[in-house]
């Protein structure tokens, strides 16, 4: 096989991602998808064990078409600029307009997690830890104490997720940015509050 033969799971992934941008998954069957993509279930089910496997990963790949979006989060560290301008950095990578195919995606396939327990635990673990995780270490790095950040944290990035559905429900990017102005400005000043009371001598 030559070096430039594409691994058979690769190609079925990525044909897999090219159907589930364009058609979504609320009606995807394995069967069907097979056909679709010039195979069938049984070698699905070979190389990604179930459909509900298959989505999630089919899902953290369609990420990687997207780069804003995957860059989003290292806005957040970048040493001597303010957190304010770090946070909303972030979210203006997340919400960027290329990126809405791919949250509608995320919406769609949360929507399916949410209504099958059990079968997409993976997603859903990743999901509610690891943005949640990286927030909070950069909140560290800025002298927030650990349970503070995990705290403040988990706010941040709950009010992403309601953001990203504001701005798939509404399309008004401005006015969803505009919202989130003030309430970044207060994020910073309560992770400036926290680190600071760690700083104070004690009395």
């Amino acid at each position: 096989m030559g070096a430039d033969v594409e691994p058979e799971r690769d190609r079925l992934l990525r044909l897999t991602v090219d159907y589930v941008l364009e058609r979504g998954v609320a009606e995807l069957t394995l069967r069907g998808l097979g056909r679709e993509i010039g195979t069938n279930n049984r070698m699905l089910l070979y190389y990604f064990g179930s459909k509900e496997r298959l989505i999630a990963q089919a899902l953290n790949a369609a990420s990687q078409r997207f780069p804003t979006f995957t860059a989003a989060m290292t806005a957040l560290d970048a040493p001597g600029t303010p957190l304010v301008d770090r946070l909303l950095a972030a979210w203006d990578g997340i919400a960027a307009p290329e990126n809405l195919p791919f949250l509608r995606l995320f919406f769609e396939i949360f929507g399916q997690a949410a209504h099958n327990p059990g079968r997409f635990d993976d997603f859903l673990a990743r999901v509610g830890h690891d943005w949640t995780n990286q927030v909070a270490g950069a909140l560290r790095a800025e002298g927030v104490p650990a349970a503070a950040a995990a705290a403040l944290a988990r706010e941040i990035v709950a009010i992403w997720r309601g953001l990203q559905f504001d701005l798939l429900s509404t399309g008004d990017a401005r006015a969803v940015a505009a919202s989130y102005a003030a309430t970044a400005e207060a994020f910073a000043r309560r992770c400036a509050a926290a680190r600071d009371a760690v700083a104070q001598p004690a009395s």
